[in-house]
């Protein structure tokens, strides 16, 4: 579970800069949203082992306490490429 928080701190992190530099339109904004989506993606894939590689009980847990989080992040980052494309 410590790990899953502290990769949801990165993707969350990660997001917030590459929000940033979209919205200046910046030079580096199109790396920051792949850097975002990568952790993004990392995020999702330990999520996903967490998942299955513990009991009912716990991953009952785990869903409950990051589920909601990580669909919220995917949404934000998907707003924001949207976004990005307009432009």
């Amino acid at each position: 579970m410590e790990n899953l928080n502290e990769l949801y701190s990165t993707a969350r992190d990660e997001f917030e800069i590459a929000a940033e530099e979209t919205e200046k339109k910046t030079v580096y904004a199109a790396d920051d949203r792949e850097a975002a989506a990568d952790a993004l993606n990392m995020l999702k894939e330990s999520f996903a082992k967490a998942l299955k590689e513990t009991s009912p009980e716990v991953s009952r847990e785990i869903q409950t306490r990051v589920g909601s989080r990580i669909r919220e992040l995917e949404n934000a980052v998907k707003a924001m490429e949207e976004m990005a494309m307009e432009d």
